[in-house]
């Protein structure tokens, strides 16, 4: 008989949650639960425990948090900290108070800095001694990084990086070196500025490595955590609002429905209804259906459906092969988008074979990005981030971020060839697309873009 301590990863979201308690007691926590909650239902059942607490962290921001699913199928109370945000029945916990979920025991520890409500849970174990082995830091503190402080916004930012900074230095390092760390998220997620690779780390790991532990003043870690911050991404603010209230109730993943190549441009004429093509770059630019926007089913896909797509649209996809329509509808549900039209039945093949229209997006090799980059009837479009931008672009480059391209598209001229670069192409065919659903005739992807430029030595201007 032994301890429980799984960690559960949704690639994609990097969101860590965890499965913790005493299978001699047969009973556990679960937290920080994604929406799609069936994981934890089966491992349990796996491990003949039960779930008899359901904790969160904080409000979360960028998941729709499954804490409700989860009470729904298990009838367990949900915990989390002290906050008047929170619009359901949730036990709030205050510093210091405890858990007991058979010989474990889980002690808050208000740790507020992300958030103002957000409370770490420092774990002990009774088969292992009377001395706390770890803590899971919610998006306190991951692995060479921490928590940022500027979501909430109104002016908030300052206070919630002094109040991050105490909780850091007053509250987690004076729990020891020795002391485990089970964050929230794992590199990828845009919760913090640059979160490392490790999924678990230790705080004495984090004193050695991590910048946030630098010797700094309180203002001066301040001035550090909010300078050159990331714009958060569009669904953020939308989610934490889902998650303040508590979000609906599914019961289990929807269902997407295959549809004809008929039913499908059917559904299109709809002008409150999207086309989301997740096939690859290359394979979009080959032939997609006219209106669709390219968002590729890669690890980045679900930040950039929540960063483009209205989720009050319904929305209709085409999938490179059925195998991926479960994971396609797992993302979409752990992001909120709830209104699914339905997916074009074997793809781009059925729709070809019904003779229905084609569009194709135009591509470039960087080497001919280079040879007409010059040329008056070009216009060559950056649309990665501002730090991205600042530190090295195409000469004579255009700059856009691609989540405000919608909001300045006057002041690109409809009669010039627009060629349209980022990071890898994979932005950049967001960007292409977007441009085509909008009228814009003449455009073009770079495939491989800021990445295939610099490999191939050609100029970059500062």
């Amino acid at each position: 008989m032994a301890l429980i301590l799984e960690q559960i990863n949704v690639e994609g979201l990097a969101h860590l949650s965890y499965v913790v308690g005493d299978d001699k007691a047969g009973v556990v926590a679960v937290i920080d639960p994604r929406r799609d909650v069936d994981i934890y239902l089966q491992r349990t059942r796996e491990m003949g425990v039960r779930i008899t607490h359901i904790i969160e962290t904080h409000i979360h921001a960028d998941f729709v948090s499954g804490s409700h699913e989860l009470q729904a199928r298990t009838g367990a109370p949900i915990y989390g900290g002290k906050s008047e945000d929170y619009q359901f029945e949730l036990h709030q916990l205050s510093e210091g108070d405890e858990l007991k979920i058979g010989s474990v025991t889980l002690r808050a520890l208000h740790t507020p800095g992300h958030t103002p409500e957000h409370v770490s849970f420092i774990i002990t174990d009774a088969k292992q001694g009377q001395e706390p082995f770890g803590v899971f830091t919610g998006d306190t503190l991951f692995n060479l990084d921490v928590g940022r402080p500027d979501l909430l916004g109104g002016g908030t930012e300052k206070k919630l990086a002094a109040q991050l900074y105490h909780s850091l230095f007053d509250k987690l390092v004076p729990l020891g070196d020795r002391m485990e760390i089970y964050p929230c998220h794992g590199a990828g997620s845009a919760c913090g500025k640059s979160i490392g690779d490790r999924r678990q780390s230790t705080i004495g790991n984090e004193r050695i490595f991590s910048e946030a532990f630098k010797e700094r003043s309180e203002q001066e870690f301040v001035e550090w955590i909010l300078s050159g911050m990331p714009e958060p991404p569009r669904h953020y603010t939308r989610l934490k609002k889902v998650n303040a209230k508590g979000a609906k109730v599914m019961g289990c993943v929807p269902t997407l429905q295959p549809l004809s190549p008929p039913e499908f441009q059917n559904l299109m004429a709809d002008e409150n209804t999207i086309v989301i093509d997740t096939r690859s770059i290359l394979a979009f630019g080959g032939g997609h259906i006219p209106g669709a926007i390219n968002i590729a089913l890669r690890p980045e896909f679900p930040n950039w459906v929540g960063w483009m797509i209205d989720p009050e649209k319904k929305l209709l996809l085409v999938i490179e092969s059925e195998r991926d329509v479960k994971l396609v509808t797992e993302q979409l549900f752990r992001l909120g988008y709830d209104n699914l039209a339905g997916y074009l039945h074997d793809g781009m093949t059925s729709w070809q074979n019904a003779g229905l229209p084609l569009a194709h997006l135009g591509e470039w090799t960087v080497h001919e990005l280079n040879e007409h980059k010059d040329e008056p009837e070009v216009t060559v479009l950056d649309v990665r981030g501002d730090d991205d931008y600042k530190h090295g672009k195409v000469p004579g480059a255009k700059h856009i971020y691609v989540p405000h391209l919608e909001e300045h598209l006057d002041e690109l001229d409809k009669n010039k060839a627009i060629a349209t670069y980022c990071g890898t192409g994979y932005r950049a065919s967001i960007a292409a697309s977007l441009l085509q659903k909008q009228g814009f005739e003449k455009v073009i992807n770079v495939p491989g873009s800021w990445t295939a430029w610099k490999a191939a030595g050609l100029p970059v201007a500062s």
